[in-house]
């Protein structure tokens, strides 16, 4: 595992989880909204960010944690390892209302300067639709890269914990963690 995709719902945990992995590992973390939003909750262009991405690809082990559709094929061509948060809705809205009230009013370490924590009814209404809309969409493109890729399908805290405590034992890793 050098270069690492983590990817998921809205509050299914993905900074959390590449930040504990990059714990582990030192591999260089690259949390997305650091880089995708500019002060004020300013996008980057689209062309600026496709080539972002295809820059980021170029060093030589990451841990990239984010979703961004429009990009998203450029790094999960590029990794040898994704790994897929697939957490329950409710848990994502709840983590999504904790952040909020835990960051009210102050931007996130895993989120660009001058982008203080904001929740909308729509961004909650995103989350609760991820199951429906965008994981069928994921689970499309995941589909045909595990035959060539490392997927680590976690859809608990459980096995998320199970996972960062094993990652140790070279064993333990060998083994598939393709959980359906």
């Amino acid at each position: 595992m050098k270069k690492i995709a983590v990817v998921g719902s809205p509050g299914s945990g993905k900074s959390t989880f590449a930040r504990a992995l990059h714990d582990i590992t030192h591999i260089e973390l690259i949390h997305l909204d650091v880089l995708f939003w500019k002060p004020g909750w300013v996008e980057t262009p689209r062309n600026v960010w496709i080539k972002t991405q295809e820059e980021l690809i170029k060093i030589e082990e990451w841990i990239i944690d984010g979703n961004y559709q429009s990009t998203i094929d450029i790094r999960l061509n590029a990794a040898d390892t994704i790994i897929f948060l697939d957490m329950p809705r409710f848990l994502c809205i709840w983590r999504v209302i904790k952040r909020h009230f835990m960051y009210l009013g102050k931007s996130r370490t895993d989120m660009a300067k001058d982008c203080p924590e904001k929740m909308s009814a729509e961004y909650i209404w995103e989350v609760w639709n991820f199951p429906n809309n965008k994981r069928k969409k994921l689970i499309q493109k995941l589909s045909p890269l595990s035959k060539d890729k490392q997927l680590i399908w976690l859809s608990s805290s459980q096995q998320i914990a199970t996972f960062l405590n094993d990652y140790n034992d070279p064993k333990l890793l060998a083994l598939p963690h393709f959980l359906c």
